[in-house]
């Protein structure tokens, strides 16, 4: 497949070039200049010049407690700019994967959210997350896949991993919140995800592929159970650890209120796509691995 990806250097984009190229596709990442959500008519030209046989959906603003400043600035690029994609990709007629968030959830509810349950976004980044797949659903909605991912993580860019492997170089204790539980996904995990529900989007016109999907790695955990299995793997890899001090959502105050639940039930793109991810643990080991200096 030739699949045109929105991003050059977010987790999500970076992860689908390598895996995408492993299993012989040929990704092509656009990103500013010549695309920029911000500027919807960017958009359709560099997708256009593109000529893919699938669209993925993966650039975003994603800096969720800067969000609550710049409200305009989020909706302009993970709502319009979303809605530009999706209206890209339908006159190109070519199927379209969204990358979503657990964010368009409030977090209140006692169990794994699944598809069907009330969205409600606490914060703007949240909103404007649930404002982009809104549009996408109603505009290219007939050929597209939104996708929920959550705690998000790879070896690149700026995640909880590495900001917990750097904490650990230089304090003996960590403190990390132990009331809000989600499932933390590899990026690399997501990216295979992805590549296997473009695929049938691809091959398929079935309708039951199409729509809002759950897509998180098996298990869950508190970012204090988190921090924890980082620096058990970091230490077994000969890297940096800590001990985890458990603090409460109190203790730590941020400008946007994260969910207290994050956690996303999958059962209906298992059942749909045969998309199963890994349970995170194991995909944890591998990341902090890959994340440890080489010796020399």
């Amino acid at each position: 497949m030739k699949i045109a990806v929105t991003g050059k250097t977010g987790q999500v984009v970076t992860s689908l070039m390598e895996r995408g190229a492993a299993a012989g596709h040929e990704i092509v990442a656009l990103g500013r200049p010549e695309l920029d959500l911000a500027d919807p008519g960017s958009v359709l030209r560099a997708l256009q010049a593109a000529a893919p046989d699938v669209i993925v959906s993966a650039a975003a603003y994603t800096a969720v407690d800067r969000a609550e400043g710049e409200s305009e600035l989020a909706h302009a690029v993970n709502g319009a700019g979303a809605c530009a994609v999706a209206q890209a990709a339908k006159t190109l007629g070519a199927p379209l994967v969204h990358v979503s968030t657990d964010y368009v959830f409030d977090g209140a509810l006692g169990r794994p959210y699944v598809e069907t349950d009330a969205t409600g976004p606490s914060g703007i980044y949240g909103a404007s997350k649930l404002a982009g797949e809104e549009a996408v659903l109603a505009v290219h909605g007939d050929n597209s896949a939104v996708l929920r991912v959550a705690w998000v993580y790879s070896p690149f860019g700026g995640n909880f991993v590495k900001t917990m492997l750097r904490l650990a170089g230089d304090r003996d204790s960590v403190s990390v919140v132990a009331d809000q539980v989600g499932n933390p996904t590899s990026a690399l995990d997501i990216a295979d995800g992805i590549l296997a529900v473009a695929a049938n989007l691809v091959a398929d016109p079935d309708p039951v592929l199409r729509g809002v999907f759950h897509m998180t790695a098996r298990g869950e955990a508190s970012w204090a159970d988190f921090a924890q299995a980082i620096f058990a793997a970091s230490a077994a890899n000969g890297g940096p650890s800590a001990v985890v001090t458990p603090i409460t959502t109190a203790e730590y105050p941020t400008p946007a209120r994260r969910p207290a639940n994050s956690r996303l039930d999958c059962a209906r793109i298992e059942r749909t796509h045969g998309v199963v991810l890994p349970e995170w643990r194991g995909a944890l080991e591998t990341v902090v691995a890959r994340l440890q200096p080489t010796p020399a």
